[in-house]
């Protein structure tokens, strides 16, 4: 097997990966573990950085994805499933897909949390294709990280690492899908 075919099969692997653990409208829309996932995880980031519940209390609006899968070899790709809520409310679910090009190896799961600052970016989020590219990058849920961080183009990104190792120096972006309730 040549190397171009070995790369084909990578890039095949890693995308079919990545479209596995896609949404399914014909499930019901918020199950119980589900929203244990994302309570669990909200308590999580809370308690790495007890600034954040400040962003939780006064975002317009914010999108949980408790688990994100990630794994790379030279190409990366990212996916993970997650609840939208506005002001508090519970208003629909949303996807997100990752890819990465670049010096990359490994694999991780990690949560991330997105803020909307006011209801223009929540707008923008729930338009279809919704996707953040380099400008926008997430700030690592750590003891105080939350009281240097903005909202920027609207949004506020925190991510936190639940497990697994990875070396990357890549560049890619965050492509989002939004499901209303």
């Amino acid at each position: 097997m040549n190397m171009q075919t070995s790369f084909m099969i990578l890039v095949l692997n890693l995308l079919w990966l990545t479209g596995c653990a896609g949404y399914d409208p014909n499930k019901p829309q918020n199950p119980p573990s589900e929203q244990l996932a994302v309570e669990q995880s909200i308590a999580r980031f809370i308690e790495r950085d007890r600034g954040l519940q400040a962003f939780f209390d006064h975002a317009h609006g914010y999108a949980i994805f408790p688990r994100v899968g990630k794994g790379a070899v030279g190409v990366g790709g990212a996916h993970g499933d997650g609840k939208v809520y506005e002001q508090g409310r519970f208003i629909g679910n949303a996807s997100m897909t990752q890819i990465t090009i670049g010096l990359q190896l490994g694999g991780q799961a990690f949560s991330e949390v997105i803020f909307f600052e006011d209801r223009y970016a929540l707008e923008n989020f729930k338009r279809d294709e919704y996707a953040f590219n380099a400008q926008v990058s997430a700030v690592a849920a750590t003891a105080g990280a939350s009281a240097d961080a903005d909202y920027e183009q609207g949004v506020a990104v925190f991510s936190m690492t639940l497990g697994g190792l990875m070396y990357e120096a890549s560049v890619g972006g965050q492509r989002f899908k939004f499901y209303p309730q």
